[in-house]
């Protein structure tokens, strides 16, 4: 088989892989936006429901005292709803994102294994003597797997600190706002 033959097989192995991962990627996308529109879709139904309820509460007031503590009611209830919304957005964010993550991972493993495997079979192929620059294309190809794998490390290490800040603080305002709807 022909240096010319080996890349062209490796070629059409890629671009057979590039379609997969494009259904992939589309899939993530689609699943996402199917989990979100869900979400928009039942927010939207809360929202009519509790406004329902609250227009028929007005109606029913006697007093200022009694339209003071629908208001806070109202308050409470709305800022609960806000924040259940904001923990399902981010949870539906934040799952799309590992999803993409995991993809681009597996792509890039593919493709550093892809070259790999064509600069060992271009190696034995080759003319004497360019044994020099397939070693030297393998070095560079090994640092930048090695930046790849830190780069990925610290962006993993970056995403699980937001997440662990947005769920401290989401369960920091749940307690402070579950404690004064129970004082009123």
């Amino acid at each position: 088989m022909t240096t010319l033959n080996t890349v062209a097989e490796q070629f059409g192995d890629f671009s057979k892989s590039s379609v997969d991962a494009a259904m992939k990627f589309a899939t993530v996308g689609v699943g996402s936006a199917e989990r979100l529109f869900g979400l928009n879709f039942e927010a939207t139904k809360v929202g009519f429901d509790v406004t329902a309820k609250n227009a028929k509460a007005v109606a029913t007031v006697k007093d200022v005292q009694e339209f003071s503590t629908l208001q806070t009611k109202a308050a409470e209830t709305g800022l609960e709803f806000v924040m259940g919304y904001s923990k399902n957005l981010y949870e539906i964010a934040s799952a799309a994102q590992s999803q993409y993550t995991s993809l681009v991972e597996e792509r890039v493993s593919l493709f550093q294994q892809s070259i790999v495997d064509t600069l060992d079979k271009v190696s034995k192929a080759a003319p004497a003597g360019s044994d020099v620059f397939v070693t030297a294309m393998k070095t560079g190809l090994a640092a930048s797997t090695a930046a790849s794998d830190s780069f990925t490390k610290a962006a993993k290490q970056a995403s699980a600190f937001a997440d662990t800040a947005f769920k401290t603080a989401t369960e920091t305002a749940e307690r402070t706002v579950k404690p004064a709807a129970k004082r009123k």
